[in-house]
């Protein structure tokens, strides 16, 4: 199905001119609602009701030239980076503070039923594309590219999220912050003619999850349940279609999976018995977010995707969705942010392992501000990722905040065996008193009262390596405050 990115298709051109027209006027859309983001920006800065004050939001607006850009950024295989973070990455786009990119997510569970998320789909088939001969994206993780180190393939699967990017924003530097605004989030519908207005999702209770050891009759097993939703818009849940236990999966390469232990692995269900009698009944509440979001970090040339840290990455919050922004801190030139992880819908926790993993296509804004600008804002001293609704203001507890640099050398394979929901807590109690203290000016003791009793600490996640806790406090808590 081509749309405008089949170069194959005979009829490329029609559909690539339909395309362009298609997304001009998406733009005029978006510029229009720009003026009115930004509007709304000030006003809720000047009610105190968000993090970017009226002059910081004035600054970065005085720091665009002309009207915002709408750019587009495909998912395929020359626009993915699998399983990584990295600082020495090409960007795929470049953008100016104030510019909106429509960005299509990925998720690395497509292969786990190929003829709902991958069949007929030109930019998931050449990400996904393994054949004997080769990979259509080769490495997959942060680990050695060297497959016969530990047997499973290109980066080990070190790292396992497909992320479309990165953007480079001009004139970000370390020190700065970056705002991003998810402005709208769909579903990216099956390809296949057979499930037309459909969209599909895997949840895959893996070996990483809480519940691998602890599983009532003793036996170790992974099972995979696919899940169905409607990608028109018209039902506002998920059902499942089916599960299956995992069983041994040989790649094309020849080497044997006993475990979900490799992204991408092609499921040959000839292998597999599937039960399409499982939940029946049931409706899951969709809730459409970005499991994977950051920037790229400075500590290392390849970062596992899998545990987050102070520049945002696999964060799991299914709050990161429409209407949210994100607050990150830039730590090298550009900040190079790249997006994936898409799920349909996720609990508190992730306890499994996984969400429902489902394509998605975002539309993000991205306002730059400068670190000379920061001083005397809420944003002044602000060293981890953040996120902001409507309602509410969150911060995200790690484990370890910033891994890499506590960790050493080792890192990325020590953070695997160290993390606690003790040390997310406690650090999500302290991220949570020093925004308090400094956005409200409240002391130490009004600020520990305060998150006794109004302040809701949640389970992120168990599964990430860097377990996280989040903090939420409601803004209508300070409505009456001058």
């Amino acid at each position: 199905m081509c749309r405008g990115d089949d170069r194959s298709c005979p009829d490329f051109h029609k559909h690539f001119e339909k395309f362009r027209a298609d997304l001009d006027v998406e733009r005029r859309s978006f510029l229009k609602s720009s003026f009115v983001a930004t509007g709304g920006a000030l006003a809720a800065a000047g009610s105190g009701m968000s993090l970017v004050t009226p002059a910081l939001a004035q600054a970065a607006q005085a720091r665009q030239s002309g009207l915002p850009s709408h750019h587009f950024l495909p998912a395929n295989a020359e626009t993915v980076h699998w399983g990584y973070f990295s600082k020495t990455l090409k960007p795929k786009v470049e953008i100016n503070s104030g510019d909106f990119v429509t960005i299509e997510a990925l998720t690395h569970h497509s292969a786990d039923d190929w003829d709902r998320m991958v069949k007929g789909d030109p930019g998931v088939e050449s990400v996904f594309l393994w054949t004997k001969d080769k990979k259509g994206v080769n490495r997959r993780g942060a680990g050695p590219m060297d497959a016969s180190i530990y047997g499973r393939g290109a980066g080990e699967g070190m790292g396992v999220h497909i992320m479309t990017g990165p953007v480079f924003v001009r004139g970000a530097e370390p020190g700065d912050i970056l705002e991003v605004r998810i402005v709208d989030c769909a579903f990216r519908p099956s390809a296949n003619p057979e499930f037309r207005g459909k969209a599909f999702g895997s949840n895959a209770a893996a070996n990483w999850g809480f519940q691998y050891n602890d599983l009532l009759d003793g036996k170790k097993r992974e099972v995979v349940t696919i899940y169905e939703v409607d990608a028109t818009g018209s039902r506002n849940w998920a059902q499942a279609a089916y599960n299956f236990e995992w069983v041994p999966q040989t790649d094309p390469f020849g080497v044997v999976h006993k475990t979900i232990d490799y992204p991408g692995i092609p499921v040959d269900h000839s292998k597999t018995k599937r039960n399409f009698d499982v939940l029946k009944g049931v409706r899951l509440p969709i809730r459409p977010h970005f499991g994977t979001i950051g920037l790229a970090p400075k500590e290392a040339d390849f970062v596992d995707t899998i545990p987050p840290s102070y520049t945002g990455g696999n964060i799991d919050n299914w709050r990161i969705g429409k209407g949210a922004t994100m607050y990150y801190p830039v730590s090298v030139e550009g900040g190079l942010l790249s997006v994936g992880d898409p799920h349909a819908s996720q609990g508190d926790s992730e306890l499994c392992g996984t969400a429902i993993e489902c394509s998605l296509n975002g539309t993000f804004q991205f306002i730059l501000h400068k670190r000379a600008d920061l001083g005397g804002t809420p944003l002044e001293e602000l060293n981890y990722p953040m996120l902001e609704t409507q309602d509410e203001w969150l911060v995200h507890g790690f484990s370890y905040a910033n891994y890499l640099a506590e960790l050493g050398t080792a890192a990325q394979t020590d953070i695997y065996k160290k993390s606690s929901v003790d040390l997310a807590l406690r650090d999500a109690f302290r991220k949570m008193r020093h925004f308090l203290m400094k956005t409200k000016s409240l002391t130490e003791d009004e600020a520990i009262s305060l998150m006794s009793i109004g302040v809701d600490f949640g389970i992120t996640q168990v599964v990430d390596g860097n377990w996280g806790v989040h903090a939420v406090v409601k803004k209508d808590i300070f409505s009456a405050r001058a």
